[in-house]
């Protein structure tokens, strides 16, 4: 008997049916990010045997090297959506200002943020890459949309994803009502439910950090690294160190496994190194609908009023019970 197959297509219109008042519009938009990540992944497959790997020459508004990847990327997300009618505007990582749509295409209700290739830098080693995009409705006036319409709180979010390829390609998104993971079945074209559902562990056993920065750190951040190195097996510590440097990877093990990702304020980045917009506020819907947090050491990532679009931020997300605990030390609430 063959299992259920549920495509993704077929899972977004079957949500859309429990809204009578949906007009298909945020469901079309879905899929045409879906068809992107397809598009993208096959360029992914075979980076290494088209002269596609590599740098441009150019250097992004982050001040990065831009790769061949990030760019083809970038451009495959913007032509799946400027001439659809279901934006309004759009914001890269990869480029300084608002992407608006052409006069001669009409405009949506919808804006897109999105990160095409996150974690880039590893492309030529074969490491687990990822895009990661953010979606909000329209909320300025007139037709076209503005950087107001960008600029607002993760908390008004209604959707937001990402796609990780790797040794298998897979979509992960929420709507506000969970979090839902589809693989891609290259035999058939197709991304396919896998992960119905999904649910973070409270607390964790691993933890996600670049300890190489460990001397910029502030004492608070320190202390919270030595803890989860000492022996207590009441509070199964010590917890396992696992970073790849890849967002997108170290956040999909642990949002299946369990554990935190850190990416803390350090003396050369102030104000953290990950982009509010692109990043952290996506992930930190998708951690929040699966019942984990998201936070900068103080406050929830969802909670920041964003004052630019590439607006930087410090990032602890994870397991429930870990953030907390970690926003404790960074605030010198606890030193043990």
């Amino acid at each position: 008997m063959l299992p259920k197959l549920v495509t993704i297509e077929r899972h977004i219109m079957e949500t859309q049916r429990k809204f009578p008042e949906a007009t298909g519009e945020f469901s079309a938009l879905l899929y045409d990010i879906a068809f992107a990540a397809k598009i993208i992944n096959r360029e992914v497959s075979k980076a290494g045997l088209v002269n596609i790997l590599g740098l441009t020459g150019d250097v992004n508004v982050q001040g990065e090297q831009v790769q061949k990847l990030d760019a083809f990327a970038d451009t495959v997300i913007y032509r799946a959506l400027d001439h659809t009618g279901r934006v309004c505007v759009m914001a890269s990582e990869e480029r300084e200002d608002i992407i608006p749509i052409p006069e001669r295409f009409p405009c949506g209700k919808y804006v897109l943020l999105y990160d095409p290739l996150d974690g880039s830098s590893n492309i030529d080693a074969n490491v687990s890459i990822g895009t990661i995009f953010s979606i909000y409705r329209k909320i300025s006036g007139g037709e076209r949309g503005t950087r107001e319409d960008c600029l607002q709180k993760g908390t008004q979010q209604v959707a937001a994803g990402y796609v990780i390829y790797g040794s298998s390609t897979m979509l992960v998104f929420t709507t506000g009502n969970g979090v839902h993971g589809f693989t891609f079945d290259p035999s058939v074209g197709e991304f396919l439910l896998s992960h119905e559902n999904i649910q973070i562990p409270k607390r964790g056993k691993i933890y996600s950090v670049n300890e190489g920065y460990y001397e910029r750190w502030d004492e608070g951040m320190k202390n919270y690294i030595r803890y989860l190195k000492q022996l207590d097996k009441e509070t199964n510590r010590p917890y396992s160190s696992r970073y790849i440097g890849s967002l997108v990877a170290d956040f999909h093990r642990n949002l299946l496994y369990g554990g935190i990702f850190m990416y803390p304020a350090d003396s050369k980045n102030p104000k953290g190194k990950l982009r509010l917009m692109y990043e952290a506020n996506p992930l930190a819907f998708i951690v929040q609908q699966a019942g984990g947090y998201a936070s900068d050491g103080y406050q929830s990532i969802l909670e920041i009023q964003p004052e630019s679009i590439h607006q930087r931020t410090p990032l602890f997300i994870g397991s429930y019970e870990d953030v907390k605990e970690a926003e404790a030390f960074v605030q010198g609430k606890r030193k043990s």
